[in-house]
Protein backbone atom coordinates (compact mmCIF):
# COMPACT_ATOMS: atom_id res chain seq x y z
CA UNK A 1 0.00 0.00 0.00
CA UNK A 2 0.87 2.91 -0.74
CA UNK A 3 0.17 6.43 0.50
CA UNK A 4 0.34 10.19 0.71
CA UNK A 5 0.02 12.38 3.60
CA UNK A 6 -0.24 15.88 3.83
CA UNK A 7 -0.12 17.42 7.25
CA UNK A 8 -0.41 20.91 7.97
CA UNK A 9 -0.02 22.81 11.72
CA UNK A 10 -1.03 26.55 11.70
CA UNK A 11 -0.08 28.47 14.92
CA UNK A 12 -2.23 31.49 15.35
CA UNK A 13 -0.71 33.92 18.65
CA UNK A 14 -2.36 36.05 20.61
CA UNK A 15 -0.51 38.77 20.28
CA UNK A 16 3.00 38.91 17.91
CA UNK A 17 5.99 37.29 18.86
CA UNK A 18 9.46 36.16 18.16
CA UNK A 19 12.61 34.32 18.90
CA UNK A 20 10.81 30.96 17.90
CA UNK A 21 12.58 27.93 18.34
CA UNK A 22 10.61 24.76 17.24
CA UNK A 23 11.16 20.90 17.31
CA UNK A 24 9.01 18.93 14.34
CA UNK A 25 8.42 15.43 14.79
CA UNK A 26 6.57 14.59 11.43
CA UNK A 27 9.26 12.51 9.07
CA UNK A 28 7.63 9.24 8.53
CA UNK A 29 10.06 6.11 10.07
CA UNK A 30 11.40 3.72 7.31
CA UNK A 31 11.73 0.01 8.71
CA UNK A 32 11.25 -3.67 7.94
CA UNK A 33 8.05 -3.03 7.12
CA UNK A 34 7.74 0.37 6.47
CA UNK A 35 9.24 2.80 3.63
CA UNK A 36 9.36 6.40 3.06
CA UNK A 37 9.29 7.11 -0.43
CA UNK A 38 9.45 10.98 -0.63
CA UNK A 39 9.27 13.67 2.53
CA UNK A 40 9.02 17.98 2.27
CA UNK A 41 8.43 20.08 4.81
CA UNK A 42 7.48 23.71 4.43
CA UNK A 43 8.20 26.45 7.14
CA UNK A 44 5.84 29.73 7.32
CA UNK A 45 7.94 31.95 8.02
CA UNK A 46 10.19 30.75 5.59
CA UNK A 47 13.12 28.83 7.95
CA UNK A 48 15.73 26.28 7.13
CA UNK A 49 15.52 23.35 9.19
CA UNK A 50 18.40 20.91 10.84
CA UNK A 51 17.94 17.10 11.52
CA UNK A 52 18.97 15.05 14.56
CA UNK A 53 18.04 11.63 15.41
CA UNK A 54 16.55 11.86 18.91
CA UNK A 55 16.88 8.76 21.47
CA UNK A 56 14.57 6.78 20.38
CA UNK A 57 15.19 6.72 17.13
CA UNK A 58 13.14 9.56 16.00
CA UNK A 59 14.09 12.05 12.96
CA UNK A 60 13.73 15.48 14.27
CA UNK A 61 13.67 18.48 12.81
CA UNK A 62 14.41 21.85 14.08
CA UNK A 63 14.19 25.56 13.04
CA UNK A 64 14.44 29.03 14.56
CA UNK A 65 12.58 32.16 13.54
CA UNK A 66 13.98 35.40 14.60
CA UNK A 67 12.03 37.62 13.32
CA UNK A 68 7.58 39.21 14.60
CA UNK A 69 5.30 37.23 13.63
CA UNK A 70 1.40 36.36 14.39
CA UNK A 71 1.05 32.99 12.92
CA UNK A 72 3.15 29.69 12.16
CA UNK A 73 2.58 27.09 9.42
CA UNK A 74 4.49 23.80 9.70
CA UNK A 75 3.40 21.69 6.17
CA UNK A 76 4.89 17.87 5.19
CA UNK A 77 4.09 15.86 2.81
CA UNK A 78 5.33 12.15 3.10
CA UNK A 79 4.82 9.28 0.04
CA UNK A 80 5.25 6.15 2.30
CA UNK A 81 5.05 2.52 1.46
CA UNK A 82 3.54 -0.42 3.68
CA UNK A 83 3.37 -4.04 3.40
CA UNK A 84 2.40 -5.46 6.71
CA UNK A 85 0.73 -8.74 6.91
CA UNK A 86 -1.48 -10.05 9.87
CA UNK A 87 0.30 -12.59 12.41
CA UNK A 88 -0.14 -11.90 16.20
CA UNK A 89 -2.96 -14.50 16.18
CA UNK A 90 -0.90 -17.06 14.88
CA UNK A 91 2.21 -17.03 17.20
CA UNK A 92 2.82 -19.53 19.20
CA UNK A 93 3.55 -18.56 22.66
CA UNK A 94 6.96 -21.02 23.00
CA UNK A 95 8.79 -22.00 26.53
CA UNK A 96 11.53 -20.37 24.99
CA UNK A 97 9.94 -17.22 24.29
CA UNK A 98 8.47 -17.59 28.15
CA UNK A 99 11.84 -17.92 29.08
CA UNK A 100 13.39 -14.79 27.16
CA UNK A 101 10.19 -12.82 28.37
CA UNK A 102 10.86 -13.53 32.52
CA UNK A 103 14.55 -13.27 31.56
CA UNK A 104 16.45 -10.34 33.34
CA UNK A 105 18.45 -9.47 30.34
CA UNK A 106 15.43 -8.96 28.69
CA UNK A 107 13.75 -6.99 31.36
CA UNK A 108 17.21 -4.96 31.56
CA UNK A 109 17.31 -4.15 27.45
CA UNK A 110 13.93 -3.32 26.89
CA UNK A 111 13.64 -1.36 30.64
CA UNK A 112 12.53 2.00 29.61
CA UNK A 113 9.80 0.28 28.03
CA UNK A 114 8.73 -1.35 31.24
CA UNK A 115 8.36 1.78 34.11
CA UNK A 116 5.95 3.81 34.82
CA UNK A 117 5.56 7.12 33.35
CA UNK A 118 3.46 10.66 33.79
CA UNK A 119 1.56 9.58 31.35
CA UNK A 120 1.15 6.34 31.70
CA UNK A 121 0.78 5.69 35.43
CA UNK A 122 -2.37 4.20 36.74
CA UNK A 123 -3.65 3.39 40.27
CA UNK A 124 -3.55 -0.33 41.23
CA UNK A 125 -7.25 -0.58 41.36
CA UNK A 126 -6.73 0.54 38.19
CA UNK A 127 -5.19 -2.15 36.79
CA UNK A 128 -6.58 -4.53 39.04
CA UNK A 129 -10.18 -4.06 37.57
CA UNK A 130 -8.47 -4.88 33.68
CA UNK A 131 -6.61 -8.02 35.21
CA UNK A 132 -9.61 -9.29 36.74
CA UNK A 133 -11.44 -8.44 33.63
CA UNK A 134 -9.31 -10.10 31.27
CA UNK A 135 -7.68 -12.94 33.39
CA UNK A 136 -4.20 -13.64 34.20
CA UNK A 137 -1.47 -12.50 32.04
CA UNK A 138 -0.05 -15.65 31.26
CA UNK A 139 0.64 -15.39 27.64
CA UNK A 140 1.80 -12.21 26.99
CA UNK A 141 0.61 -11.50 23.25
CA UNK A 142 -2.94 -13.15 24.54
CA UNK A 143 -2.80 -10.91 27.49
CA UNK A 144 -2.18 -7.70 24.81
CA UNK A 145 -4.73 -8.88 22.84
CA UNK A 146 -7.60 -8.98 25.57
CA UNK A 147 -6.16 -5.48 27.26
CA UNK A 148 -6.86 -4.03 23.80
CA UNK A 149 -9.97 -5.64 23.62
CA UNK A 150 -11.19 -4.69 26.56
CA UNK A 151 -10.51 -0.98 26.11
CA UNK A 152 -12.24 -1.14 23.21
CA UNK A 153 -15.34 -2.13 24.63
CA UNK A 154 -15.20 -0.18 27.65
CA UNK A 155 -13.86 3.25 27.03
CA UNK A 156 -15.72 5.23 24.58
CA UNK A 157 -14.00 8.10 22.02
CA UNK A 158 -14.63 11.40 22.56
CA UNK A 159 -12.68 14.46 21.88
CA UNK A 160 -14.51 16.51 24.61
CA UNK A 161 -13.69 14.27 27.93
CA UNK A 162 -9.30 14.62 27.62
CA UNK A 163 -7.00 17.14 26.48
CA UNK A 164 -3.07 16.88 25.13
CA UNK A 165 -2.08 16.88 28.74
CA UNK A 166 -4.31 14.06 30.21
CA UNK A 167 -3.05 11.29 31.82
CA UNK A 168 -4.26 7.75 31.88
CA UNK A 169 -5.54 7.63 35.46
CA UNK A 170 -7.32 10.70 34.67
CA UNK A 171 -8.91 9.74 31.95
CA UNK A 172 -9.51 6.21 33.27
CA UNK A 173 -12.27 7.07 35.60
CA UNK A 174 -15.08 8.53 32.84
CA UNK A 175 -13.84 5.31 30.75
CA UNK A 176 -13.47 8.52 27.95
CA UNK A 177 -11.03 9.86 25.27
CA UNK A 178 -8.74 9.48 22.49
CA UNK A 179 -6.42 7.52 21.02
CA UNK A 180 -3.85 8.91 22.58
CA UNK A 181 -5.78 8.51 26.24
CA UNK A 182 -6.34 5.12 24.86
CA UNK A 183 -2.99 4.08 24.02
CA UNK A 184 -1.51 5.08 27.62
CA UNK A 185 -3.82 3.52 29.42
CA UNK A 186 -2.80 0.37 27.56
CA UNK A 187 0.54 0.83 28.23
CA UNK A 188 0.00 1.00 31.87
CA UNK A 189 -1.55 -2.16 31.96
CA UNK A 190 0.82 -3.81 29.73
CA UNK A 191 4.00 -3.03 31.65
CA UNK A 192 1.99 -3.69 35.10
CA UNK A 193 2.57 -7.07 34.00
CA UNK A 194 6.19 -7.23 32.45
CA UNK A 195 5.18 -6.68 28.71
CA UNK A 196 7.77 -4.08 27.35
CA UNK A 197 5.38 -1.77 25.52
CA UNK A 198 5.94 1.85 23.43
CA UNK A 199 4.04 4.44 22.35
CA UNK A 200 3.72 4.92 18.79
CA UNK A 201 2.30 7.95 16.82
CA UNK A 202 1.27 8.10 13.29
CA UNK A 203 -1.60 8.07 10.93
CA UNK A 204 -4.76 6.13 9.87
CA UNK A 205 -5.92 5.55 6.50
CA UNK A 206 -9.76 4.90 6.94
CA UNK A 207 -10.45 5.04 3.34
CA UNK A 208 -14.12 4.83 2.66
CA UNK A 209 -17.01 2.34 4.11
CA UNK A 210 -14.53 1.91 6.53
CA UNK A 211 -15.17 1.50 11.05
CA UNK A 212 -11.86 2.73 11.71
CA UNK A 213 -11.44 5.76 14.09
CA UNK A 214 -9.01 8.15 15.02
CA UNK A 215 -8.17 10.08 11.14
CA UNK A 216 -9.15 13.62 11.92
CA UNK A 217 -5.09 14.33 13.05
CA UNK A 218 -2.20 12.00 14.11
CA UNK A 219 -3.00 8.31 15.51
CA UNK A 220 -1.75 6.77 18.60
CA UNK A 221 -1.11 3.24 19.48
CA UNK A 222 0.62 0.38 20.87
CA UNK A 223 3.40 -1.62 20.18
CA UNK A 224 4.78 -4.84 22.31
CA UNK A 225 7.77 -6.62 22.03
CA UNK A 226 7.43 -10.44 21.35
CA UNK A 227 10.87 -12.02 21.15
CA UNK A 228 11.85 -13.87 17.85
CA UNK A 229 9.26 -11.25 15.82
CA UNK A 230 9.82 -7.42 17.45
CA UNK A 231 7.62 -4.82 17.59
CA UNK A 232 3.77 -5.75 17.22
CA UNK A 233 1.63 -2.61 16.63
CA UNK A 234 -2.04 -3.00 18.40
CA UNK A 235 -4.41 -0.17 18.31
CA UNK A 236 -7.06 -0.06 21.33
CA UNK A 237 -8.96 2.56 19.86
CA UNK A 238 -10.15 0.52 17.12
CA UNK A 239 -9.21 -3.48 18.56
CA UNK A 240 -7.07 -4.15 15.68
CA UNK A 241 -3.44 -4.73 14.70
CA UNK A 242 -1.67 -2.21 13.43
CA UNK A 243 -1.22 -2.87 9.74
CA UNK A 244 -1.25 -1.69 6.39
CA UNK A 245 -3.75 1.74 7.47
CA UNK A 246 -1.11 2.67 10.34
CA UNK A 247 1.53 4.48 9.00
CA UNK A 248 5.07 5.05 11.44
CA UNK A 249 6.56 8.40 12.08
CA UNK A 250 7.74 7.92 15.61
CA UNK A 251 8.19 5.74 18.82
CA UNK A 252 9.20 6.40 22.51
CA UNK A 253 7.71 6.16 25.65
CA UNK A 254 4.90 7.80 25.95
CA UNK A 255 3.01 11.31 24.01
CA UNK A 256 5.69 13.56 25.51
CA UNK A 257 8.34 11.81 23.89
CA UNK A 258 6.66 12.13 20.65
CA UNK A 259 4.93 15.60 20.27
CA UNK A 260 4.28 16.40 16.32
CA UNK A 261 5.28 20.00 16.79
CA UNK A 262 6.99 21.75 20.15
CA UNK A 263 8.93 24.23 21.45
CA UNK A 264 9.42 27.88 23.09
CA UNK A 265 8.69 31.69 21.96
CA UNK A 266 8.46 35.36 23.59
CA UNK A 267 5.17 36.07 23.18
CA UNK A 268 1.45 35.59 24.11
CA UNK A 269 -0.88 32.72 24.17
CA UNK A 270 -1.80 30.58 20.95
CA UNK A 271 -4.40 28.47 19.24
CA UNK A 272 -3.59 25.74 17.17
CA UNK A 273 -5.54 24.19 13.87
CA UNK A 274 -4.54 20.82 12.56
CA UNK A 275 -5.41 19.13 9.23
CA UNK A 276 -4.33 15.96 7.95
CA UNK A 277 -5.35 14.57 4.70
CA UNK A 278 -4.24 10.83 4.22
CA UNK A 279 -4.48 9.35 0.12
CA UNK A 280 -4.53 6.00 -1.31
CA UNK A 281 -2.33 6.55 -4.19
CA UNK A 282 -2.17 2.68 -4.90
CA UNK A 283 -3.80 -0.70 -3.78
CA UNK A 284 -1.98 -4.62 -4.31
CA UNK A 285 -2.88 -6.33 -7.16
CA UNK A 286 -5.45 -9.25 -5.93
CA UNK A 287 -3.62 -12.63 -6.29
CA UNK A 288 -5.58 -15.06 -9.03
Amino acid sequence: MKYRIEHTNTFRYETKVDQSLNYVRLKPKTDECQRLLDYDSKISPTSLTKEYIDLWGNTVETFFIPEVHETLEVKTTSVVSIQKSPFINNIEYTSKMEEIFHSALFRSHYLAFLKDTPYTFLFDEQIDEIIQAVGKCENPMECALNVMKYIYENFTYNTETTDVGTKAHESFPNKGGVCQDFAHVMLGVLRSQRIPARYVSGYLYVGEDSALVGDAATHAWVEMMVPGIGWVGLDPTNNVEALENHITISTGRDYSDLSPVQGVYRGGAQDLEVKVSCTLLDTPVPQT
